[in-house]
């Protein structure tokens, strides 16, 4: 056994977007394509040698295949232990999880999220820094510029390392420690809520389903649901993870858990029903024929946040994607708390929480989280939830309905153009820039433009500044509409329309949020052009 030195010629397209780098499985099967991103990032951070690292995936195709190379190179590198997941198997939040409470140098996690897998599906890789969050712009551009002067990586030629059973084996000089995947995530869960009033709550009758989706959940579903809070088998579904997600969209909204929704939906349906995603980060949560807007769900914690044992001493401050609603601005105002918006990118939130300015945080996209761990956190969402039924003794749609009499409804939507021509979406982002001059003050029936601007975020932590962020449009009446361009797919553009509008009104708050938003939905149609520029007549999925 001995280090190979490869030569090799850079990639252009190993860019980093919102959450690491992702492309299709083909193309990280490419001829040194995977090792050229490993390189660069082992040459950015420059770990000292001997350091751990923490490695796992979400389970989808070619997780295991890239957890061998990864774990070779770490080797070759200098590491001194990995601490990969069982099987290959960590969930992202784990996975900050362990990198948090093991204190190792960082961690790199396999995931492309809520994208499709399979072997003509989506591949992906981000590196977490010691903090368990995802790596900071400073760090992922000095990756991706490494990565474009690359002439050479070094691997260690040996066997692949058994990943199937718990225990320790040695890489060269290098320490592969196989952990469970659950055992630490279970106990950091179990100690922030309160699970005995949780399991109280089951035993009287309550009935509730999670949908992992086939997914990286499933085994945390089982362990902390059925086994640890006691809810029956068969609670958790879809719960064995698939390299391919059983052939579905591990996108948890209400177009690709359709499984869930039509179980909530259905004559029968349980109390309570949650899904996650591809690698349980991001959450859906339903109550008997009712759908929580993820921008209410963070609203309705941070109002609930102390009914937690975890929370009980209250939160610091609040923090929010800008294209989130508003609605959590409401809580944070009347608990006076500080309320922060920053560009959509969970990394954003690891400044402000290591600063201890904020405890809870979220985005529309269905991502909720804390400062336990440093990424969003699909199943703490779905315990918290738990937590408040459990103490409230009120329905799901009895807590919404209760929080929105108290500070108002956002009433809130966001229409997704998916796979779109690139050139076709970006003409639709310049048309509207096009507009911002004059736009403010114009009028458009009962809604009047008070200001046009694309997005910026000055950091107040370490003052760094982030352009381009998203285009919104805001009305005198505190309505408004945001465009932006997703930067998590690998295929074609995905444009999301995100509306939102006030309603004080209680008498008005059983409406369904498109019909309110009509007139909004509408203004956000003529203003961009879409259908005449893209050819959509209707968005690929409305949350």
């Amino acid at each position: 056994m001995s280090i190979k030195t490869v030569a090799t010629t850079p990639f252009s397209d190993q860019k980093p977007g919102t959450s690491g780098l992702r492309k299709k499985v083909a193309i990280f099967r490419s001829p040194h394509y995977l090792e050229n991103f490993v390189q660069a990032i082992f040459d950015t951070i420059a770990a000292p040698q001997g350091s751990t690292l923490v490695l796992g995936g979400d389970g989808r195709h070619y997780n295991r295949e890239a957890i061998q190379v990864i774990l070779k190179m770490a080797a070759a590198f200098g590491f001194g232990k990995v601490l990969v997941g069982q099987g290959g198997i960590l969930s992202t939040p784990a996975a900050s999880c362990v990198i948090r409470k093991y204190h190792t140098y960082g961690g790199i996690i396999l995931s492309a999220s809520h994208n499709p897998g399979g072997p003509d599906g989506d591949f992906g890789i981000k590196y977490n820094t010691g903090n368990g969050g995802p790596a900071p712009e400073k760090i992922t551009e000095a990756i991706y510029a490494r990565s474009k002067a690359l002439a050479n990586y070094r691997i260690f030629d040996a066997p692949d390392v058994a990943l199937d059973q718990a225990g320790s084996f040695t890489l060269g000089g290098m320490v592969v420690e196989v952990i469970d995947p659950v055992t630490d995530y279970a106990e950091l869960m179990e100690s922030l809520f309160d699970f005995d009033a949780i399991r109280t709550l089951i035993r009287g009758g309550f009935r509730l389903c999670f949908d992992a989706m086939h997914a990286v959940t499933g085994p945390y579903g089982h362990e902390i649901l059925e086994r640890r809070l006691g809810a029956p088998a068969g609670t958790v579904i879809n719960g064995v993870p698939l390299p391919d997600f059983g052939g579905g969209h591990p996108d948890p909204n209400l177009t690709y858990a359709h499984e869930l929704v039509e179980i909530m939906y259905g004559a029968d349906a349980p109390d309570f029903g949650a899904a996650s995603d591809g690698d349980g980060d991001r959450n859906m949560i339903l109550g008997r024929h009712f759908f929580v807007n993820p921008s209410d769900s963070l609203a309705v914690i941070a109002a609930n946040a102390r009914l937690a044992p975890g929370y009980a001493a209250g939160v610091a401050g609040v923090a929010r994607s800008m294209p989130t609603s508003e609605a959590v601005d409401r809580v944070a105002a009347k608990l006076g708390i500080p309320c922060y918006e920053t560009p959509t990118g969970w990394k954003f939130f690891g400044n402000l929480m290591d600063a201890g300015k904020v405890t809870l945080c979220g985005e529309e996209s269905f991502g909720t989280g804390s400062s336990h761990v440093r990424e969003k956190d699909g199943l703490w969402a779905v315990l918290f939830w738990l937590n408040i039924l459990a103490k409230r003794g009120q329905s799901v749609e009895k807590i919404i309905h209760g929080h929105w009499a108290e500070y108002g409804r956002n009433v809130y939507s966001r229409h997704d153009y998916e796979s779109l021509p690139g050139d076709a979406a970006d003409g639709v982002m310049a048309h509207l820039k096009s507009q911002f001059t004059e736009l403010p003050g114009k009028r458009f029936d009962a809604w009047q433009v008070k200001f046009c601007d694309d997005f910026s975020y000055t950091d107040p932590v370490d003052g760094s500044v982030s352009t381009g962020q998203g285009l919104r449009i805001g009305f005198v009446d505190g309505s408004r509409i945001v465009f932006r361009l997703s930067g998590t797919g690998t295929e074609g553009a995905t444009l999301r329309i995100y509306l939102e509008a006030f309603e004080p009104d209680t008498a008005k708050h059983h409406l369904d949020a498109q019909l309110a938003l009509a007139g909004l939905i509408a203004i956000a149609g003529d203003l961009s052009q879409l259908r005449a520029r893209t050819g959509r007549e209707q968005p690929t999925v409305i949350t």
